[in-house]
């Protein structure tokens, strides 16, 4: 019986520390999500579903003009455009846009693109924007693989070093961008999200200059650095810009479906 007694007091303990341990842990999330609510950092439905609509409507002919790139790609090892377009790119090699130039890049890489990739989505699924945080990542390894696919399939070339000035010689496939498709893809959703989510504000748009920023200069990076064609990074533009807004579709999909009971950014069920 004192047995007994004795294994039930270390159960209420066990429990109790259990619980301890739990609050301590989602206490800075719950402040964090709190913090955002007060400040009424998010913009109501009408204006979210305005913003999104908006961001949908760009570019129709995308899927048309990759796949010609791609068949082009397939049969050409490079264009003389791309070529022409190298070299007159590397002639502007200032220190101060070298150096942006390989931060860009190396960004990309892993394991700091893994990184950067794990961090961001913790911070939206601990800012209470859940169903964000599960598309956002479906979307970046979906495209991820598509990418890693499409360059075994067309199977082209990385430029070479007889024809232009590269930095670093790679040994996969040049045909998309894989740089290019990922910060389009991922960064491109983070813009989307603080354009539709977020209210007008300083931060706001600091986060979507500098997000911006980002995608649009990382094909230059690549160009500029010898690891990719023009006609590569068009593709990788391209093929990211389908993939991003098929992203967006599948998000204001299940927006009103999942998640309407997350902390911020709430939809009512059913109602797209």
């Amino acid at each position: 019986m004192a047995d007994s007694v004795e294994t039930g007091k270390i159960k209420t303990t066990d429990a109790v520390a259990a619980v301890a341990a739990v609050a301590a842990v989602t206490k800075p999330v719950n402040t964090w999500r709190r913090m955002i609510a007060g400040a009424g950092a998010i913009v109501g439905k009408p204006w979210r579903r305005y913003r999104a609509t908006v961001f949908l409507g760009y570019m129709v002919v995308a899927v048309v003009v990759f796949l010609i790139l791609a068949v082009l790609a397939k049969t050409v090892a490079y264009f003389t455009l791309d070529v022409t377009i190298t070299q007159a790119l590397q002639k502007f090699n200032p220190g101060w846009f070298d150096a942006l130039m390989v931060v860009l890049t190396w960004i990309g890489f892993g394991p700091q693109a893994y990184v950067i990739t794990v961090l961001i989505l913790l911070g939206l699924f601990a800012s209470g924007l859940k169903w964000e945080t599960v598309v956002a990542l479906i979307s970046v390894v979906g495209s991820t693989n598509l990418g890693l696919g499409i360059k075994v399939l067309i199977d082209r070339p990385r430029p070479s070093a007889d024809l232009v000035n590269v930095i670093s010689q790679l040994s996969d496939f040049s045909f998309p961008s894989g740089h290019v498709l990922f910060y389009t893809v991922f960064f491109g959703f983070l813009i989307f999200l603080a354009y539709t989510l977020f209210k007008h504000s300083w931060w706001r748009t600091l986060i979507l200059v500098i997000l911006g920023v980002m995608v649009t200069l990382i094909g230059v990076s690549r160009v500029y650095l010898g690891q990719h064609w023009a006609s590569d990074v068009l593709a990788a533009y391209l093929l990211g810009s389908i993939w991003l807004t098929l992203t967006i579709v599948v998000y204001r999909w299940g927006k009103p479906r999942f998640f309407v009971n997350q902390p911020v950014a709430k939809e009512t069920p059913g109602t797209p």
